[in-house]
């Protein structure tokens, strides 16, 4: 049976997010090759350290933009390379299907941000960012944030600023200074393909400085 590249699987020196299935993180990925039912992928993980992403024998969900709409199979991890550049291998388990969800990819981005809260502006600049929030390291004044207070945030870009209103999800003093997640609360659909776009150009970024 004849295998349709951006239909059946994703295309090859394309973008793909890979979810395994029992983490419940998104983590955006180089597809490097595919061929026969099985996909190599370079995963973006230095944001995730500390953590454990996959394992072999894990399943994942494969998410990726085909013609017109987008596109998600099921694989299993059957070899995970940790060298310089980290490879995963995944064999494909079941049938591409549409899918109707577009899940937040996540990097590595420093960019100014101000988070006012209750009549006070806290200014600092992201750790990481994704089209539905982001870590921040914010300068502590006043009380620190608690998790579901309202914030309201104004994200440089660098072509422009993002102004959304936003929720504390957790926070974590460090000196002087507060690591503060925050989610998006509904933040205007073109400001989140802006932030998206921007998302990406730090992975690509990213990669380059990996690659030299």
């Amino acid at each position: 049976m004849t295998s349709v590249p951006g239909v059946d699987h994703p295309e090859e020196l394309s973008e793909a997010d890979i979810t395994p299935v029992l983490r419940g993180i998104t983590v955006n990925s180089l597809v490097e090759s595919v061929q026969g039912g099985v996909i190599v992928v370079r995963p973006s993980v230095s944001e995730f350290v500390n953590q454990v992403v996959v394992n072999d024998g894990d399943m994942v969900e494969v998410f990726w933009s085909g013609p017109g709409h987008h596109r998600a199979l099921m694989a299993e991890v059957v070899e995970i390379d940790q060298g310089s550049a980290v490879r995963w291998w995944l064999r494909i388990t079941s049938p591409a299907e549409q899918s109707q969800r577009r899940k937040a990819v996540r990097a590595r981005a420093t960019l100014p941000v101000v988070a006012r809260s209750g009549g006070v502006d806290l200014i600092g600049e992201t750790i990481d960012l994704s089209e539905a929030g982001m870590r921040a390291m914010l300068d502590g004044w006043g009380l620190p944030p608690e998790p579901g207070q309202r914030m309201e945030i104004t994200l440089e870009l660098g072509d422009g600023a993002v102004l959304t209103k936003a929720e504390v999800v957790r926070h974590q003093a460090r000196g002087a200074r507060w690591l503060t997640s925050i989610k998006f609360v509904d933040i205007a659909e073109k400001d989140q393909d802006r932030v998206r776009r921007r998302v990406f150009q730090a992975l690509r970024e990213e990669r380059m400085r990996d690659e030299d």
